[in-house]
């Protein structure tokens, strides 16, 4: 997919496609979303603060919600983990509320933190436009109109180029999105396993409900079956106390498909959340669930477009329609997803004694 800026005329515009294209961290990609949306809330001038403390704020739900990996370099992962840990920002608030927390801290080691990003990111976001400066010509040499650069540096704000300006607020829209679509391209190739990236740069919405699934496909095993073990805390589960849980987390796949999905106890729902089920503890019960229930599904409703689903692993209906879901095959998607998983941060499901 190619995504080509809006020419402009009299504006270098291949300059910020390149400086966007070339880059070893996510540095420019956030200080330059978040810098469109503070010119978009405030105008022309803005703290650079208000700027590092944003970059912060857009990422994060990438970090705590998705876990995201950045590279070893990288230091907005490690930024994000630190306001959410010692300063104990609430990962479920707002953007804009997380923003706000963010300034609002005082601590020295908050401000080191915001610190780094102005040694980083505004000078050398403006490379092309002074190419084989160093930090300190850069900052002269913005404020020439010769060069045409997006804005001038001073040491706590930056001013918007008048020149730049409305072509900024013009294609506010195209420019954030042509920014969060190199950053998935730059995050998937950080992240090659982990599915979904693009759909992990921002606070997900309202998840779907699991109600199609439950009618067409879990409540149809039940009326057979009538009653089935927790997988998690051995409770007694039947049609009328059942919810669906997402094996491997949703948080990390992304997706309602039917072959990640079993029943299991409300409470065990709730306290499993986005944690990871351990194999060799919950992997063979998981599987005969599903081999049991989709037998019952094609035998009852082969019309039920939720066999589809299986497809993604699957070469065919037929592949699994009369000899069954092949535990290995099955073992193959799974094991992996739940590795990457770990790696990337997801804690695995410890359940309480009892």
């Amino acid at each position: 997919m190619m995504f080509n800026l809006p020419e402009e005329r009299n504006l270098p515009i291949q300059f910020l496609s390149s400086t966007l294209g070339k880059t070893a961290a996510t540095y420019k990609f956030y200080w330059f979303i978040s810098l469109v949306q503070l010119i978009e809330e405030e105008g022309a001038i803005v703290e650079k603060k208000k700027i590092f403390a944003r970059m912060l704020a857009n990422a994060w739900y990438t970090v705590n919600y998705f876990k995201i990996s950045f590279g070893k370099q990288d230091k907005v992962h490690e930024a994000v983990s630190y306001f959410k840990e010692e300063i104990k920002i609430p990962i479920d608030l707002g953007r804009t509320r997380v923003w706000e927390k963010i300034l609002s801290s005082k601590d020295s080691r908050s401000n080191s933190i915001l610190s780094h990003f102005d040694n980083q990111v505004p000078h050398w976001f403006l490379s092309p436009w002074f190419p084989r400066m160093s930090k300190r010509q850069i900052y002269s040499n913005s404020k020439d109109p010769k060069r045409k650069s997006p804005y001038f540096l001073e040491s706590n704000f930056i001013e918007v180029n008048p020149e730049w300006l409305s072509y900024l607020l013009k294609n506010s829209a195209i420019l954030k999105d042509f920014c969060f679509w190199n950053l998935s391209l730059f995050l998937q190739k950080h992240n090659p396993n982990v599915p979904d990236i693009p759909n992990k740069l921002i606070k997900p919405i309202s998840r779907a409900s699991l109600n199609k699934q439950k009618r067409d496909f879990w409540n149809i095993y039940f009326e057979e079956v009538k009653e089935q073990e927790c997988i998690y805390s051995g409770e007694n589960l039947t049609s009328k106390n059942y919810v669906l849980d997402h094996f491997v987390p949703y948080n990390f796949v992304s997706h309602d498909l039917n072959w990640n999905l079993v029943p299991a106890h409300a409470s065990i729902n709730g306290s499993k959340s986005d944690k990871l089920p351990r194999l060799n503890q919950y992997f063979d019960s998981f599987y005969e669930i599903q081999k049991r229930a989709l037998q019952v599904v094609i035998k009852n409703h082969p019309a039920s477009k939720l066999i589809e689903d299986y497809l993604s692993i699957f070469p065919s209906i037929e592949s699994f329609q009369y000899t069954g879901l092949s535990k290995n095959k099955f073992k193959e998607t799974i094991e992996p997803l739940i590795t990457i998983a770990h790696n990337n941060g997801f804690e695995f499901y410890e359940p309480k004694a009892k």
